[in-house]
C-alpha cells in the first residue's frame, strides 16, 4: 500500500510526456478523434492519432508563445516564400520534443511499429526543392534560437507532382497529399482576408482635400489562413507556418442555378480555387502565366494583411509597422509585396508617400537566389495591368522616383537610367520584379560568398554601384536535425557517445571530433556505423528499384533537381567512360561504384527529362551486363523528396556538385551530404567554395574551371567540338550515345543531347570532361585506401559546424533584421488552474 503522504504526480493527457501518458493520449485520440477502436483501425488511423497526440504537446507551447509575443508586444520576422518544402512533419517533431524514444516505446508496446507509421505520412510538396527546403529549415532554426516569427505561403492542393519512371522515362503524377487530411494544421477561418484582381482605378479628391485612389475589381477572392506550429529544437518556441487556400466570396449562386446555369452557379468556386490549386503552373500559355502572378499577389497580399492586423491589434499605429515586423522576400517571386504595401499604407491607411515609402523600404529585405535569367521574373505590362491595375500605377510611380534618384547620382548617363528602369522598354514592356525588390528592400543578400560576389558586380551591379551598404552574403545552412540527428540516428548516436549532444543546437561542438580523426578505434566504429547506414540504402534500392548493389562499393550520389547547369549528364559521361574502359580490359581492377541519381524535372523541359531517359538508359546496359555489372551499377532512385532523402544523405561516399562554375548560387544538398561523411567533389561554385574551405583542401577533390575562365572561354568564343576531336575518351563516350547502344531500336533518340554538345555547350561539359574524368580517378584511389578515407570523412563531418541553418539565421537577425530572441515560459499543468479559467467578457 502507498504511503498515505506519498505524491501521485498525474499529468494532463493533452500534454503529458510520460510512457503511460503517451499510450493514453493515443488510444483516446484514436477512439475520439478518428472514431475507431484498436481492432477496427488502419495503419492511417494509427497515424493520424498518433500525429494529434503529438500536435498537443506542440499546441501547449505554440499557444503560449502566442500569447507571450503579444504581451511582449515583440518584433517579428515574417518569411515569404512561394514554397515551403517541410518534409514529414511526425519524426521531425518527436526529435525537437525529445520523445523520438519515448514515443517508440510507447508504440512498441502496443504492437505497433514507429517506423510503419512515420511511413504513413503524406509529405506536403509545396515546393520544388532547395528554395522551399531552405525556407523549412530557417522556420527550423527561427524556433530553435527564440525568433518570433511566420513563415508565409501557399497551401497548395496539389504539390510537386509524384515522379514514376516508366521505360526510364519521367511520367508525373498528381501529388494528392490532402487526400488522407493533415492532422497539423489548425484552419482560422475567422482571420480570412479578402484580395482584389482585375477592374479599374478611379481618381478622386478625398473629403481631406488629398488625391484618393480607388480601385475598383472585377473579381474579389478570399484567402483562408492554415497554421502549423514548427517547434524549435529542446525549446518552447514554436513558429508559426501559415499557408493562404483560396475561395469564391460565394461559394455559390443560387440565381445561376435557379436559370439551370449548373456550371455557372459554381463557376466562382472553381476560378477562385484554381488560385492555390497546384504548385506552379505551366506558365508557357498565357493562361498560366496570369495564374502564376495571381498566385504571387493572392498570397503577399494575404500575408501583408495579416501582418498590419496583428500589428494594429497589439495597440500598434500603422507609422511604426516596420518597426515590429521585418519580412523577408525569398528570392523574386513574393516581390509584388513591395508595391501591395504601397497600396495598403496609400489607400486604406492614408499615408502620404513619403512615410509610406520609408516604412515599406525599413521594413523588406530581398534574397537573391539565383544567376539564372528564369528566376529574375518579369511580367508583361499588360498582363500586369489587366489583373493588378492600381499596383501598375504604383509601380510607375516608385520608377520614376528612382530614376530621378539615378540621373542626380549619375548625370548624363542615360543609358545607366535605362538599364536600371523597373520597366524593361528593349522590346515588348516588361516589369523586372527582382529590380522592384531591390528598390523597395533596405539589404539585398545573396546566399553563398562566390554567389553574393556575382549579384553585386555582375547580376545587379548597377544597384550595387547605386547602393552599396545594402548588399551582403548570408551563406545558406540546413538543419542538422533533420538532416542528421533525424535521417542518421546511427551516426548521432556515434557523435554524441563522443562528444555529447551539445553539438545538436550548436553545430561547431562538432570540431571536437576533430581529435578523433587520428584514433584506430574511433576509425573502426566509424567504418562499422557506415556500413550500417549503406545496408539500409541497399535494402530501400532493392525494394524501390529491383537493384541488388554492393554495399562495400563507392556510393558515388547526386540528387538534385534535374537541370543542364547541374551537369548530371557529365555524371554520366565518366560512366560511360569507365564502361568503356572495362569493355576493352575487363581484367584491369577497378574501385567498385555504385551511381545513384535522384530528382524531378519540370514537366516542360524537354533536355532535363532526356538526361533522366539516358540515365536510366545506361544503367540498363550496365546493369544487366554479367561481367560489368560486378564492378558498376547505375541507380535512379525515382521520386526523390525529402521523405526518400533520409536513407541517400547519410549512405553516400561520394557527393557530385559538380555544377558549371557560377551557376549554382549556394546548394544545400552539398552541406548535407558533407555533414553526414561524405566526401564531395566539385567545382569552385556556390557554396562548394566554402565547404572546401573549412573542411581542407586535402579532403575535397576540386575539379574543373573557374568561373571567370568559365567567362573568358565564352568571350573567345569556345568551340566544344574542339574539345571533343582533340580527346580520344571523350570521343568515344559521345559516338557511343550517338550509336544507339542505349537507345535500342531508335538511334536517334539522345540525337538532341549529343547535338547540344558538341555545337553548344551552354554549361561547358566538354571543356570540364578530362579534368572531371581525371578527378574521378583520384577518388577512386583514394577510396581504396580506407583508412585515410575515413579519416577524412570524420573531418567533413567535424568542419561542417559552418553550415548550420542556425548560424544563417544569427546572421540575419543581426545584421538584416535587428530582432532578439524571446524566451517562452510555460507554465506545468495545473487541475487546479485549468477549472478556473474564465473568459473576457468582451468575447
Amino acid at each position: 500500500m502507498n504511503n498515505a503522504h506519498e505524491t501521485i504526480r498525474v499529468e494532463d493527457d493533452r500534454t503529458g510526456t510520460e510512457l503511460e501518458t503517451i499510450k493514453r493520449a493515443f488510444l483516446d485520440n484514436l477512439f475520439y478523434i478518428q472514431g475507431k477502436s484498436p481492432e477496427a483501425a488502419s495503419l492511417n488511423d494509427c497515424y493520424m492519432a498518433l500525429a494529434y497526440t503529438v500536435r498537443d504537446r506542440l499546441l501547449n507551447r505554440w499557444l503560449n508563445v502566442q500569447k507571450t509575443y503579444r504581451e511582449k508586444n515583440v518584433k517579428t520576422v515574417g518569411y515569404l516564400s512561394a514554397e515551403f518544402l517541410m518534409g514529414p512533419h511526425l519524426g521531425n517533431n518527436l526529435v525537437n520534443l525529445g520523445l523520438f524514444e519515448t514515443v517508440d516505446k510507447a508504440m512498441k508496446e502496443l504492437g505497433l511499429p514507429l517506423k510503419k507509421l512515420l511511413s504513413q505520412e503524406e509529405e506536403p510538396g509545396l515546393g520544388n526543392g532547395g528554395l522551399g527546403r531552405l525556407a523549412a529549415c530557417f522556420l527550423d532554426s527561427l524556433a530553435t534560437l527564440d525568433i518570433p516569427a511566420i513563415g508565409y505561403g501557399i497551401r497548395y492542393e496539389f504539390g510537386i507532382f509524384d515522379q514514376v519512371i516508366s521505360d526510364g522515362w519521367q511520367v508525373e503524377i498528381t501529388d494528392k497529399w490532402l487526400r488522407n487530411g493533415n492532422p497539423w494544421e489548425i484552419v482560422r477561418p475567422d482571420e480570412t482576408v479578402a484580395v482584389k484582381f482585375g477592374g479599374h482605378t478611379e481618381s478622386t479628391m478625398g473629403s481631406d482635400g488629398r488625391f484618393e485612389a480607388k480601385w475598383i475589381p472585377d473579381t474579389i477572392v478570399m484567402g483562408v489562413p492554415y497554421d502549423t506550429p514548427v517547434l524549435g529544437y529542446a525549446t518552447n518556441t514554436a513558429s508559426t507556418l501559415r499557408l493562404w487556400k483560396s475561395e469564391a466570396f460565394e461559394s455559390f449562386d443560387f440565381r445561376s442555378f435557379n436559370e439551370g446555369d449548373y456550371y455557372g452557379a459554381v463557376n466562382d468556386k472553381v476560378l477562385s480555387e484554381n488560385i492555390s490549386k497546384v504548385l506552379y503552373p505551366n506558365d508557357e500559355q498565357i493562361g498560366g502565366k496570369a495564374l502564376r502572378l495571381k498566385q504571387q499577389y493572392f498570397f503577399v497580399s494575404c500575408s501583408l494583411q495579416d501582418a498590419i492586423r496583428r500589428h494594429l491589434a497589439h495597440g500598434n499605429k500603422i507609422t511604426t509597422f516596420h518597426k515590429k515586423f521585418a519580412l523577408q522576400l525569398n528570392d523574386t517571386h513574393p516581390s509584388v509585396a513591395i508595391a501591395e504595401l504601397m497600396r495598403l499604407l496609400l489607400d486604406d491607411y492614408r499615408l502620404e508617400w513619403d512615410e509610406a515609402w520609408d516604412i515599406t523600404t525599413q521594413t523588406f529585405g530581398y534574397t537573391n537566389h539565383t544567376l539564372l535569367p528564369e528566376a529574375l521574373e518579369k511580367w508583361s505590362v499588360g498582363l500586369f495591368g489587366k489583373l493588378l491595375p492600381r499596383h501598375l500605377e504604383l509601380i510607375y510611380e516608385i520608377n520614376k522616383r528612382f530614376l530621378d534618384e539615378v540621373r542626380s547620382r549619375f548625370p548624363g548617363d542615360d543609358w545607366r537610367v535605362s538599364r536600371m528602369s523597373l520597366i524593361d522598354e528593349s522590346g515588348d514592356r516588361y516589369i523586372r520584379m527582382a529590380y522592384l525588390a531591390c528598390v523597395g528592400s533596405h539589404s539585398i543578400n545573396g546566399v553563398a560568398a562566390l554567389h553574393s560576389d556575382l549579384v553585386a558586380n555582375n547580376l545587379l551591379r548597377d544597384f550595387y554601384e547605386l547602393w552599396p551598404l545594402k548588399f551582403s552574403n548570408k551563406t545558406n545552412g540546413v538543419t542538422p536535425r533533420r538532416w542528421v540527428v533525424l535521417n542518421n540516428p546511427l551516426l548521432t548516436e556515434l557523435i554524441s557517445s563522443k562528444i555529447g549532444n551539445g553539438w545538436i543546437r550548436n553545430l561547431s561542438e562538432l570540431k571536437k571530433l576533430e581529435k578523433l580523426a587520428d584514433d584506430k578505434a574511433f576509425h573502426q566504429e566509424w567504418i562499422n556505423c557506415r556500413r550500417k547506414i549503406k545496408g539500409l540504402l541497399v535494402d530501400e534500392i532493392k525494394r524501390r528499384c529491383h537493384i541488388e548493389v554492393n554495399p562495400d562499393s563507392l556510393f558515388d550520389v547526386q540528387v538534385k533537381r534535374l537541370h543542364e547547369y547541374k551537369r548530371q549528364h557529365l555524371n554520366v559521361l565518366h560512366i560511360i567512360t569507365l564502361y568503356n574502359r572495362l569493355l576493352k580490359y575487363p581484367n584491369k581492377k577497378m574501385t567498385p561504384r555504385t551511381f545513384i541519381f535522384g530528382g524531378k524535372a519540370a514537366p516542360g523541359y524537354f533536355m532535363a527529362k532526356l538526361i533522366i531517359k539516358l540515365i536510366n538508359a545506361v544503367g540498363d546496359v550496365i546493369n544487366n551486363d554479367p561481367v560489368i555489372s560486378k564492378t558498376l551499377k547505375v541507380v535512379f532512385i525515382p521520386d526523390f523528396n525529402v521523405t526518400n532523402s533520409q536513407y541517400v544523405y547519410p549512405a553516400a561516399d561520394l557527393s557530385e556538385q559538380i555544377s558549371t562554375a557560377g551557376k549554382e548560387a549556394s546548394g544545400t544538398g552539398n552541406m548535407k551530404f558533407t555533414m553526414n561523411g561524405a566526401l564531395t567533389i566539385g567545382t569552385l561554385d556556390g557554396a562548394n567554395i566554402e565547404i572546401r574551405d573549412e573542411v581542407g583542401a586535402d579532403n575535397f577533390f576540386l575539379f574543373g574551371l573557374r568561373t571567370d575562365e568559365v567567362q573568358q572561354l565564352k568571350d573567345n568564343n569556345y568551340q566544344p567540338w574542339e574539345y571533343y576531336q582533340n580527346d580520344l575518351k571523350l570521343r568515344e563516350c559521345i559516338n557511343l550515345i550517338a550509336s544507339g547502344l542505349f537507345s535500342p531500336g531508335n538511334k536517334d533518340l539522345f540525337a538532341p543531347l549529343v547535338d547540344s554538345l558538341l555545337y553548344h555547350d551552354p554549361y561547358m561539359l566538354m571543356a570540364d570532361y578530362r579534368s572531371y574524368v581525371d578527378c574521378q580517378q583520384r577518388v577512386s584511389d583514394a577510396f581504396l585506401d580506407q583508412d585515410n578515407w575515413t579519416k577524412m570523412s570524420i573531418l567533413n563531418v567535424a568542419r561542417s559546424g559552418k553550415f548550420s541553418s542556425d548560424r544563417t539565421i544569427k546572421e540575419y537577425c543581426k545584421e538584416i533584421w535587428k530582432v532578439n530572441p524571446v524566451e517562452v515560459i510555460v507554465p506545468p499543468y495545473s487541475a487546479a488552474v485549468a477549472t478556473k479559467i474564465t473568459f473576457p467578457e468582451n468575447l
